[in-house]
């Protein structure tokens, strides 16, 4: 085996034992329930994504984390197979009764309970610049 090809597989090989990992946290307090689903199967390079994971009937407040990944053995199976078949594995954390904390010195803007359409879109615009100058999050409570 020559050197150049010896030393293009050690500079390789790190980089194949690395795994995908995404994780969306929806700032609600995640609860004990989990839902997970270790072969989802997504196909042709994962252009083709997993089905969706069913949570709602097990996670009536919602999902407080989900997280993706492609293993080690997920990425193995991926070779075998030429990428035709590509699994990955999803974890659902169950979110707890309630809902997410808005930060006391978040800008907010209230329309409301008894508000007409036109309000809640004059609302929301005012919310939509009020985010863009402040660059950070802006909500409109009903």
């Amino acid at each position: 085996m020559s050197r150049f090809l010896r030393l293009s597989l050690v500079g390789v090989f790190p980089f194949a034992l690395a795994c995908y990992h995404a994780t969306v946290d929806t700032g609600l307090k995640p609860s004990a329930q989990v839902v997970e689903k270790s072969f989802a199967a997504g196909w042709i390079f994962g252009l083709v994504p997993p089905s969706t994971v069913a949570t709602a009937s097990q996670c009536s407040h919602g999902a407080a984390k989900i997280e993706t990944q492609l293993s080690f053995v997920n990425q193995l199976v991926a070779f075998l197979t030429l990428d035709i078949f590509t699994p990955m594995s999803i974890k659902v954390t169950c979110a707890e009764g309630g809902r997410a904390s808005v930060s006391p010195t978040a800008p907010t803007i209230d329309v409301g309970a008894d508000a007409t359409p036109e309000q809640i879109r004059d609302a929301i615009s005012r919310a939509v610049g009020l985010s863009l100058r402040a660059n950070a999050p802006a909500y409109v409570e009903y």
